[in-house]
């Protein structure tokens, strides 16, 4: 039998001695009036003969996540959602009965406490216990030391675990929510009106990108679910919603990194009456609004400075190739160089590609792990953009825009193509390139076709990667780090 085992073993007998006296190892009748925070924020500035006055009896609950025994008398460390507090347990300030229960504790367990606050002789802020309640029987001990990859798998898989341990884990979702919170706001300010769109989906469509699939079994029909909320919004667009925004989840059945996980949160949002320039402008002032609520007025990841001031830099695809690629201009133009040029570069390539493909690959492996600080990229091929308005001056490009930050992509943004015949031939091109193999081209949709043709009018949209936004505003290397529960793969058991 392991360690950890036999401790376990123990703890459930201790649970089952309490039950046989009476009391019950898992309590609800204790009722919480403050956080440790609470007492910090009152007391926290008082000295200890100050605190000597206090009768304010506080009745806090929490884990215990230390202990330190000394005969008739001990500590603890007491852990609640706000914070931490040290606990002074007397025998003779809480009786036999209850000092006799604290000794069948164990760090884990979840605990109610009644007390005053004082501070020790080395000045610490804590709490004098007049009363103690076991409200939870931890079974399984806590680990003291979590590092190394295994651990770091682990942590993923028992987020509960980690979050009790971690600090510094809770810290971050604490940040995720409020960077949500303050888009929200934005929104919100700024007129939007938050909606909610299908999660299953007839089509699968939206973007580019494989679809998982499920089953009605009622309807008797297979569905999506969904790779993006776009078709959708837009048709709102068209029914007089002029401002929509969803702050929603995503699902792709593709590869796992430390960029990548198959579901995702995103903020997608249309406008009426504007284009992909303006939204340019927006996104600069929303996210250094959030930015500077969250960072201050430095945002650093992996140890380097990102420098949000504005105006963000804007160039084309074509020229971040050649900037950093090294590669002339008029190269870009002819399909054999772009090719050969690509598979210098190590991009791997399938002949079937378009050379507008050829040319979004190329960008991907020699431009965007470069692109650090915020950057707008604009000028992408008509052609890997199925829903972007083309350009007037130039109809191989679309008004489309990526915002690269820290070498990865946060943004996708365009003036919506609302053309409905021009819509419906690009997406008799996506059926033909998924004809040829190409899993990710888009479907025919007719109802959206339906839904332009009633009129959808001049409109800006675009997606925000919540997950990629987080990453960079708390320095998190990994997806995996500001999601609860990443996806990963089934559990071996030894």
């Amino acid at each position: 039998m392991d360690e950890s085992t036999e401790m376990t073993n123990r703890r459930r007998v201790k649970a089952a001695e309490l039950r046989s006296e009476g009391i019950n190892p898992f309590a609800n009748d204790f009722r919480v009036t403050h956080t440790t925070e609470d007492i910090a924020r009152v007391h926290g500035n008082e000295t200890a003969e100050q605190l000597e006055q206090c009768t304010t009896e506080y009745r806090i609950a929490g884990r215990i996540m230390a202990r330190r025994d000394f005969g008739k008398a001990a500590f603890i460390q007491l852990k609640d959602r706000k914070g931490k507090i040290q606990i002074y347990i007397g025998k003779n300030q809480i009786g036999d009965d209850n000092f006799a229960l604290y000794r069948k504790l164990d760090i884990g367990d979840i605990v109610g406490v009644c007390g005053v606050p004082f501070r020790t002789k080395t000045n610490e802020l804590s709490l004098r216990a007049s009363s103690l309640r076991l409200l939870t029987k931890s079974f399984t001990p806590l680990p003291e030391k979590w590092h190394g990859l295994t651990d770091v798998e682990t942590r993923y898989r028992q987020r509960y675990v980690d979050l009790i341990v971690n600090q510094d884990v809770a810290e971050i979702f604490k940040k995720r929510s409020r960077i949500i919170n303050l888009i929200r706001s934005f929104m919100e300010r700024h007129d939007f009106l938050e909606v909610e769109t299908p999660m299953m989906h007839p089509l699968a469509g939206g973007a580019t990108a494989k679809p998982f699939v499920t089953y009605h079994n009622t309807l008797k029909m297979q569905l999506y679910l969904r790779i993006a909320p776009e078709l959708y919004l837009k048709r709102l667009v068209v029914g007089g919603l002029e401002r929509v925004f969803e702050i929603n989840r995503n699902f792709r059945n593709e590869g796992i990194s430390i960029r990548h996980n198959p579901e995702f949160t995103m903020m997608e949002f249309y406008q009426a009456y504007v284009d992909y320039e303006y939204l340019m402008t927006f996104t600069e002032e929303m996210l250094c609004e959030v930015a500077q609520a969250v960072c201050g007025d430095q945002v650093c990841y992996d140890g380097r400075a990102v420098d949000f001031s504005r105006p963000w830099r804007r160039l084309t695809m074509k020229e971040a190739i050649c900037e950093y690629g090294g590669i002339a201009p008029e190269d870009l133009e002819d399909d054999v160089k772009i090719r050969n040029i690509a598979k210098s570069k190590g991009v791997s390539l399938d002949e079937k590609m378009s050379h507008g493909k050829v040319l979004a690959e190329l960008f991907d492996a020699v431009a965007e792990p470069h692109l650090w600080n915020p950057t707008f990229v604009t000028g992408y091929p008509t052609e890997i953009s199925p829903l972007s308005r083309k350009n007037d001056n130039n109809p191989d490009v679309v008004d489309r825009f990526e915002l690269f930050i820290v070498g990865r992509e946060l943004a996708n943004g365009f003036s919506e193509l609302n053309d409905p015949d021009d819509q419906k031939e690009r997406f008799l091109q996506q059926l033909a390139a998924r004809k040829a193999g190409d899993e990710e081209a888009h479907e025919m949709d007719e109802d959206y076709i339906r839904a332009l043709e009633y009129g959808l009018p001049p409109t800006g949209g675009e997606g925000l990667g919540i997950d990629r936004l987080v990453m960079l505003l708390t320095d998190s290397p990994s997806i995996r780090d500001v999601i609860l529960f990443p996806q990963l793969r089934n559990e071996t058991k030894a």
